[in-house]
């Protein structure tokens, strides 16, 4: 049972003078991640690389597993720690490590060291041959290939000795937090869950905004949309999560405003409502699941009549995605499952027969004025009823 990992991030690496920045929230990162994991874990940043020791028992699958929600990670690597105690000792450390960890029978292999320690009595190449050597004394049938071995074996010497072959693949990206906070139209269905998975990867925290709308939708459809949010703060971290009651706001504007110009006209009060909430929580943006054209809502006229409403950016990680490009990552991800239950949102109830899908502004304003007479006492009550959900 491995005792030590290494884990290697990517872009990190090139931040410059901000790097320990990173580096020391990538590190918060793991230490928050493996609360949930049974074991006692050191996190620590040494010499440009971060090391997580383990005491006593532990899991070794379930902590891969959280380590692989870690955005900012992009390799775990299990590695035995070894004491320096010489060449010829340094050799039966690797023996001991193939021994325990391959079944060593015709592999070619590759030896690769890296001397961080420069007062290390030996060089690469020759600590290289040396330990090579070992390795085909110990294991008849094996052989070196220096160009497209079958076993890569690392060797770090710094001031522990670290032996490894294993990269485990981490998800990339950047901390969560790095890169300031947005806020999430969360709704029950694939593609918003996925957008929040994939602006979290790239550094940015998550509150999030749902529209409920009862008894149109019921108290299953908001718990799938709970679900979603914890689903998809397993990557995030914690979301606060604004459920916002819509159906006043709804009904009104079906009253109201030209049944085709429907689904524009809500989702410019959403847009409000949920940059209300991103100013209260000092979010920078909003985000959204839309792509272009995957339904009438999505037009890039009816985007663009979206987004006239907003002051702050609305980041849309998701525009160019075909349907099927999202599904695969919310299976990845591990949300389509739950996406795909049965229980509808207050988008879909209160849909159009016919959407308009190249709306003019001007004329989607004017519909908007048939509501002055109650439509900010109504915006004003949801957001007074709102309630915030903590999500883990």
């Amino acid at each position: 049972m491995f005792k030590t990992f290494l884990i290697k991030y990517g872009e990190i690496g090139i931040k410059g003078k901000n790097r320990h920045l990173f580096e020391a929230a990538l590190v918060n990162q793991i230490r928050q991640a493996l609360d949930s994991v049974e074991g006692e874990f050191q996190v620590y940043r040494e010499q440009g690389r971060i090391y997580i020791d383990v005491e006593g028992f532990y899991d070794f699958e379930e902590t891969v597993e959280a380590l692989q929600r870690v955005f900012g990670i992009v390799g775990i690597c299990p590695v035995m720690k070894v004491e320096d105690r010489g060449l010829e000792e340094l050799g039966n450390d690797v023996i001991e490590y193939l021994s325990n960890t391959y079944d060593m029978k015709n592999q070619t292999f590759k030896i690769d060291t890296r001397r961080a320690r420069k007062s290390y009595p030996v060089e690469s190449m020759e600590v290289n041959r040396c330990l090579g050597g070992r390795v085909l004394d110990a294991f008849p049938g094996v052989s070196v290939d220096v160009h497209n071995p079958e076993l890569m074996i690392h060797v770090e010497i710094r001031e522990k000795i670290y032996i490894y072959s294993k990269i485990i693949p981490g998800p990339g990206g950047m901390p969560v937090g790095t890169n300031g906070k947005a806020m999430l139209l969360l709704s029950g269905g694939i593609d918003s869950p996925v957008a929040g998975y994939m602006i979290a990867k790239r550094g940015v925290a998550l509150d999030a905004t749902y529209f409920h709308a009862p008894p149109y939708t019921s108290e299953r459809a908001k718990q799938k949309v709970v679900d979603l949010a914890k689903l998809v703060a397993r990557y995030s971290g914690p979301i606060n999560l604004h459920v916002v009651n819509f159906t006043d706001i709804q009904l009104y504007i079906y009253d109201k405003c030209p049944h085709d110009e429907l689904t524009i006209i809500m989702r410019r009060y959403m847009m409000k409502i949920a940059e209300h909430f991103a100013g209260e929580t000092r979010s920078l943006a909003l985000v959204t699941g839309e792509s272009i054209g995957q339904v009438a809502s999505q037009t890039m006229q009816s985007l663009a009549a979206t987004n006239e409403v907003c002051e702050i950016p609305v980041f849309r990680p998701l525009i160019g995605f075909d349907k099927q490009d999202i599904v695969d990552i919310a299976e990845k991800i591990g949300t389509y499952e739950t996406s795909i239950l049965p229980f509808e949102d207050c988008c879909t109830i209160f849909v159009a027969k016919h959407p308009v899908t190249k709306p003019n502004l001007n004329a989607i304003k004017r519909s908007e004025k048939k509501l002055e007479e109650r439509i900010d006492e109504l915006v004003r009550t949801a957001i007074e009823t709102t309630e915030v959900i903590r999500v883990e």
